[in-house]
C-alpha cells in the first residue's frame, strides 16, 4: 500500500470514529435528562410556596426553609401574619393570594393552620396545603378547643397577658410565651443561643384570636399534607393526629418540638415539595 492509500485510509477511520461520537454523545444528551426528572415536579413552572407563621413567631422561623426551597427552585413568600384575629389574619392572607400568579402551595405552622384554612377556601389557585404542627379546624372550633382537647400541652401554664387598647377602644389581651420558659415550651431541640433571641423577638398573639371559631375549611376542597411533631408541648400530637386523620391529609411525623420549621427545615421543605410535586 502506497503512501497516499495508507493516509486515505486513516482520514476514512477517523471520519468513521468521530461520527460514532458524535452519535453517542447525542444519545446522551437525548437519554440523560429523562432520567434526571424521575423525582422532580410536574413540568412548567413551579407553584409559588406561600408560608404561613403561627404565634409566637415570626416570619424568620421560616429562613431555613426558605434557602431550601429557593435552591431547589421555587419561589418563596413568607407572610407577616398579624396574629390579631382569625377572620381578620384570613382576610390579609387572602389580600395576599390575590397579588400571586399562578398555582400556590400554601403552608402553615400552628395557628397558621388555622388561618391558612380559612383563607384559601375558594381560591382556585391555592392547589395544596401543608400543615406543619398546626391546626387544622373544623368549621366553628377554635385553636383553644383543638389544643384542649386531648392531654400533653402545658402552653397555659406558660402564658403572660399583656393588656392593649384596640382601635376602638375595645380591649384586648396579647399573649406572650414567658422568656424563661420559651426554649422548653416551644422550641426545646434548637441551641439555646438561637431561642434566646426567638424568645425576645416573638410576635404575641390575641386571645381573640385563639378562641375564634372558623369557619368552612379549605381541607375539604383541597388536598392536604401534615407534619405532626411528636414532642409538642404547644398543640398535643394526639390532638395534630385526630386533625390529620379527619381531614384525610398526607401525613408524616417527626420527633420536634413545636418550632419544626426552625429545628427540622429539611423535613419541613421535603414535604411542602412533596405537596409541590402534586401541582399540576
Amino acid at each position: 500500500m502506497n503512501r497516499t492509500s495508507r493516509i486515505s485510509r486513516a482520514r476514512s477511520s477517523l471520519t468513521v470514529l468521530a461520527g460514532a461520537t458524535v452519535a453517542a454523545g447525542l444519545l446522551v444528551t437525548t437519554v440523560a435528562p429523562a432520567s434526571a426528572d424521575k423525582n422532580t415536579p410536574a413540568q412548567g413552572p413551579r407553584p409559588t410556596v406561600v408560608l404561613v407563621h403561627g404565634a409566637f413567631a415570626d416570619s424568620t422561623s421560616w429562613n431555613g426553609v426558605m434557602r431550601r426551597l429557593r435552591h431547589d427552585g421555587y419561589p418563596v413568600v413568607a407572610v407577616a401574619n398579624p396574629l390579631r384575629s382569625l377572620s381578620g389574619d384570613s382576610a390579609y392572607l387572602k389580600d395576599v393570594l390575590a397579588g400571586i400568579d399562578g398555582p400556590v402551595v400554601l403552608a402553615g405552622h400552628s395557628y397558621g393552620g388555622s388561618v391558612i384554612s380559612n383563607a384559601a377556601t375558594g381560591d382556585e389557585n391555592v392547589r395544596a396545603l401543608v400543615y406543619l404542627a398546626a391546626f387544622l379546624p373544623e368549621k366553628g372550633e377554635s385553636a383553644v378547643d383543638l389544643s384542649g382537647k386531648f392531654p400533653g400541652s402545658t402552653l397555659g401554664a406558660a402564658l403572660r397577658s399583656v393588656p392593649f387598647t384596640n382601635a376602638d377602644g375595645s380591649q384586648g389581651t396579647d399573649l406572650y410565651i414567658q422568656n424563661d420558659k420559651f426554649r422548653h415550651q416551644f422550641a426545646a431541640d434548637v441551641p439555646r443561643a438561637e431561642t434566646d433571641l426567638m424568645a425576645l423577638t416573638q410576635r404575641p398573639v390575641t386571645n381573640a384570636a385563639l378562641t375564634e371559631g372558623a369557619a368552612e375549611p379549605a381541607w375539604k376542597t383541597i388536598p392536604s399534607w401534615d407534619l405532626i411533631a411528636t414532642q409538642d408541648l404547644n398543640i398535643p400530637p394526639k390532638a395534630q393526629e385526630f386533625m390529620a386523620e379527619r381531614a384525610g391529609a398526607h401525613t408524616t411525623e417527626v420527633r420536634s418540638s413545636h418550632a419544626v420549621s426552625v429545628s427540622h427545615p429539611g423535613t419541613v421543605a421535603a414535604v411542602i415539595e412533596e405537596a409541590a410535586r402534586s401541582v399540576r
